[in-house]
């Protein structure tokens, strides 16, 4: 019997918000290199609350109280999909730390055209700040990715 579903590869990511400024990574690794959200993946059994909250706090020193689901990214991977639970939390405690993955740095919203930020970032931000909107996601043809928005 056939599998009725495919191989996927969960992870999250946050917008974290003060007011007019969000927390943004200047991530250091080649694959996705800028300024984006803060992330990573959800470990086998935990739930995907609990992953991104121990994600934020491992890579941003802050501890977020109540984050909201806000949107999902996805994208097609060798035997598979990649699955990124957007979420967004205006609530923290802490202090900002950065990690090996990249400095952490509050950017006012303003500003976000001044600095390089990742290829898809202001994609992202629709998804999450739009409340008519759900998802991302990159539907591949031939060699270009394209971006769907719904």
């Amino acid at each position: 019997m056939g599998h009725r579903t495919e191989n996927v590869e969960l992870t999250v990511l946050c917008l974290i918000q003060d007011g007019s400024r969000i927390l943004l990574q200047n991530r250091v690794k080649e694959d996705w290199k800028g300024y984006t959200l803060p992330g990573g993946h959800v470990e086998l059994g935990e739930s995907f609350v609990d992953a991104v909250k121990r994600e934020m706090k491992e890579e941003t020193g802050l501890e977020i109280v109540k984050p909201k689901l806000v949107g999902i990214k996805q994208f097609p991977i060798t035997d598979g999909r990649y699955i990124v639970l957007l979420f967004k939390s205006t609530e923290f405690e802490g202090t900002v730390i950065s990690s090996d993955e990249g400095e952490m740095e509050w950017i006012d919203i303003d500003k976000l055209s001044e600095i390089s930020v990742v290829e898809d970032f202001f994609d992202l931000l629709k998804v999450i700040n739009n409340p008519d909107l759900n998802e991302f996601q990159y539907i591949v043809e031939g060699e270009d990715w394209i971006v769907h928005l719904k």
